[in-house]
């Protein structure tokens, strides 16, 4: 890695000097590769599943054990924050209260592990296979938010910190960070910053650096179809009364058309189509759909009519069930017609769709289409907003460059199709803009079996975060 220290440092930091800080920090962190690894298996040994109650404790000792870890890091100050649900971490390094401060967010509650049996290896007994740490959380988003706490220590440990540092590291990221919006709001003053910097995103690929520059928001809700008053034999009343699950599936086929596009009426009205100019700047990152449909065992890609892979999966709108069940589905067979159906849909949106908007749309739209003999109930659970984030600010080129230097690549600015809702929050409330500074890959597994981020993007993360700390404090102080 030394190898690819080849560009000056900051203006008005000399470039040996620049060169010496840098080249100590990455012996620093080459030598304690080892503990920082068993330092995040710690972590994701953890069980830290905030979307079901039974962990509750788990989540708890996490958030306890990033408290601990942040102190062990050297910060001045660090404490568990209670909400209404799971708590905050905070903590915070203010080495002079004149230099630029850096807000870094993170969550270390996962998503549920299931389905067990998919997995090849126990998701919360983390291993290395190939180069790979296989676990739950470990690149959503454990391996990612704890670069930045090694980072640190490495900084502190190899020339000090160029700007203050705060941590806010959330336990209910994966159910929709409902309190955390009351804890921001509640907390202007402490949380004052210039930027904030996430790593929850995806690179390209471990050669081709990227900074994700957008994100699509939210709306994740969950409908129940009831028919009959209780489950009855198929064959005695199979055939005279509505079945719940062929309704449901019949409902739910409706909301796509040929062209894949979705009939909810008022959707597509906020949505803004992307320039041609924009379009050919989104399709010049490298992309390979053969390899894409490979990867992914799939014979054919398929999404709305008029736009590539890439754009549907980033900067175009989407519904999707994410679970269905109803009826028997134990070993064996039983003739039953079920009294009750169930799905979860999630639907991504992109800039200008309001997520509220969109839900009462949906409501609406899918208690309407239900058709003779059942009942329809749609209950929200959450959402969030699409962002936009800038590519010609002081903070996106401090990140661009460090990525330059560690990668010997300038990064490629990206659209993310994923959803980081607190992103449009901390606009809306702190006035702050993000660096979505991702060091995973799509093909990671997040939420799914197998979970996994690689030991390289782990590292390469921590030995790339310190040259962001140091070509921002040289940028904000106009030295470059």
């Amino acid at each position: 890695m030394r190898a690819l220290i080849h560009r000056e440092g900051p203006q008005g930091l000399h470039a040996g000097k620049y060169l010496n800080v840098v080249k100590d920090l990455l012996a620093y962190v080459d030598a304690n590769q080892d503990r920082y690894l068993a330092e995040l298996m710690d972590l994701l040994r953890i069980p830290s599943v905030s979307a079901d109650p039974k962990y509750k404790a788990d989540v708890q000792r996490c958030a306890e054990a990033v408290k601990q870890r942040l102190v062990e890091a050297g910060v001045d100050r660090a404490e568990i924050c209670p909400t209404a649900g799971h708590p905050i971490v905070y903590g915070e390094k203010i080495v002079d209260p004149a230099k630029p401060t850096v807000l870094v967010y993170g969550h270390y509650d996962v998503q549920p592990p299931d389905p067990l049996d998919l997995w090849t290896s126990p998701p919360f007994e983390p291993v290395i296979k190939d180069g790979v740490i296989y676990a739950r959380g470990s690149a959503d988003d454990k391996g990612q938010f704890y670069m930045h706490v090694k980072a640190v220590e490495a900084m502190l440990r190899n020339g000090g910190l160029p700007c203050n540092v705060k941590f806010m590291i959330e336990g209910e990221e994966e159910v929709g960070s409902d309190n955390l919006g009351i804890f921001v709001k509640a907390n202007k003053e402490r949380l004052k910053a210039d930027v904030v910097l996430i790593s929850d995103t995806a690179m390209i690929a471990n050669d081709v650096p990227s900074i994700n520059t957008g994100l699509r928001g939210l709306s994740y809700l969950e409908v129940e179809v009831t028919g009959p008053n209780r489950d009855l034999h198929s064959g005695v009343y199979g055939g005279a009364v509505a079945n719940p699950i062929n309704a449901l599936c019949e409902m739910i086929a409706s909301l796509h058309d040929a062209d894949r596009r979705i009939t909810i009426p008022g959707f597509y009205e906020a949505v803004r189509d992307l320039s041609a100019a924009e379009r050919k700047a989104l399709a010049e990152a490298p992309f390979d759909e053969e390899a894409y449909k490979k990867d992914l065992a799939i014979d054919a890609v398929r999404g709305e009519k008029g736009y590539t892979t890439e754009e549907r999966s980033s900067i175009r709108p989407t519904l999707d069930v994410n679970g269905i069940w109803g009826g028997y589905i134990g070993e064996g067979a039983k003739t039953v017609l079920p009294s009750k159906a169930f799905a979860k849909i999630s639907m991504r949106l992109v800039p200008d769709q309001k997520s509220e908007a969109i839900t009462r749309l949906f409501q609406e739209h899918f208690v309407r289409i239900a058709p003779p003999g059942v009942k329809v109930a749609v209950r929200p659970h959450h959402g969030g907003e699409a962002a936009v984030t800038p590519i010609d600010s002081v903070a996106y080129r401090a990140a661009s460059k460090a990525m330059e230097e560690a990668f010997g690549k300038t990064p490629i600015p990206t659209r993310g199709g994923g959803s980081i809702p607190i992103v449009a929050l901390f606009e809306a409330e702190l006035g702050l803009k993000t660096v979505l500074f991702g060091f995973g890959l799509d093909s990671d597994n997040i939420h799914s079996p197998d979970e996994h981020y690689g030991v390289f993007n782990y590292m390469m993360g921590i030995r790339t975060i310190p040259r962001f700390f140091h070509h921002y404090a040289a940028l904000m102080n106009g030295r470059a």
